[in-house]
């Protein structure tokens, strides 16, 4: 199967919602937010901003990399990206392996880049990939693409080890990932993200990268969609890695361990709701992603419904920090504002 054929299909098996972790959940449940009776702020007060990659956004949410590389995703990038830019948020894109080994130019990444001097936007390549061409020494020519071609404000290095050794056509090669990380930490002229795909980057992983450079992590926790899940289901072989379908560390444990070894963490991972966006806040993110209940609204009502998505992200999150006596995300991220209950 050709790359852009299998794009295509990990999206329309993330929409079915066939692909979710089974047993395992994102882990916000056990945390709730505390209440203030005393808020000495009035609803009008609470400012949202934050800056990401030298960009005020208005909202501190980034609509993480789905898609690219196959005909309808042209359609896809376009409305997130309108979509971004109107809610002033973040937005990256799938990986760009397919756009970067052809000659030309590729419309379903290049088409975001219109948006670029409004919205922050993120490239995205493969860690065993960019093992590869560190290895090849092609590495910087690459990556100089991979920013060109979307006029990305950063590049996100995505891990995804265990999707790899799933997938029928993976690559299980992970040999000099943290070599090429340091690499690009060195040498590139955009901010350098490390990302999971949705089983989670852990306290020792994260404190690896720190010891690189790296200074911000995408937790891409568990609880969502389970990429092991959607691979399985494209396996003739179901039932010899069926066992592995939910592995990963929940969403919230990984932000826990990782807030304090990198000066910033996003958290994504199966957070589909503004409370959680919140909760993930007041544990100490800086920003917070999300991806298929985007690819939901999407296909609801396109670019109109993923802008009423957002803001009602924006609306749920201005509402709890007013009752918890926030007016600015740096106070929402005081260890006070959160307790865990389980």
């Amino acid at each position: 199967m050709s790359i852009q054929s299998r794009k295509e299909e990990h999206v329309n098996l993330a929409l079915s919602g066939k692909a979710t972790f089974r047993e395992k959940t994102n882990g916000f449940e056990q945390y709730e937010l505390v209440y203030n009776a005393l808020p000495e702020i009035n609803l009008a007060d609470v400012d949202t901003r934050t800056l990401f990659c030298g960009a005020q956004l208005l909202s501190p949410f980034l609509v993480t990399g789905m898609t690219g590389g196959y005909p309808n995703a042209e359609n896809i990038n376009r409305s997130i990206a309108e979509a971004c830019a109107e809610c002033g948020i973040a937005m990256g894109v799938g990986s760009m392996r397919a756009a970067l080994e052809q000659t030309g130019s590729d419309p379903t990444f290049s088409v975001v880049r219109q948006f670029s001097d409004r919205v922050p936007i993120l490239a995205n390549i493969g860690a065993a990939q960019a093992a590869l061409w560190h290895r090849e020494g092609t590495l910087a020519q690459y990556v100089d693409r991979a920013v060109s071609l979307i006029g990305a404000r950063a590049l996100a290095v995505h891990l995804n080890p265990l999707q790899e050794l799933l997938q029928p056509e993976g690559e299980p090669r992970f040999r000099g990932v943290l070599d090429a990380i340091a690499a690009l930490i060195r040498t590139n002229n955009v901010p350098i993200i490390v990302k999971e795909v949705g089983a989670g980057i852990t306290g020792n992983v994260a404190r690896r990268l720190a010891d690189v450079g790296v200074t911000m992590i995408d937790v891409a926790g568990a609880g969502g969609t389970s990429w092991a899940g959607i691979e399985i289901l494209r396996r003739a072989d179901a039932e010899q890695v069926n066992h592995l379908w939910d592995v990963g560390t929940p969403t919230a444990e990984c932000i826990r361990q990782c807030v304090g070894v990198v000066p910033t963490v996003i958290a994504s991972g199966g957070i589909s709701t503004g409370t959680e966006a919140a909760k993930a806040l007041a544990m100490g993110a800086h920003l917070v992603g999300t991806a298929r209940p985007v690819l939901e609204a999407y296909a609801q009502g396109g670019t109109e419904a993923i802008v009423q998505f957002a803001r009602n992200w924006e609306l749920h999150l201005r509402q709890w920090m007013f009752i918890m006596g926030c007016s600015k995300l740096n106070d929402l991220r005081d260890p006070s504002t959160i307790q865990r209950i389980l």
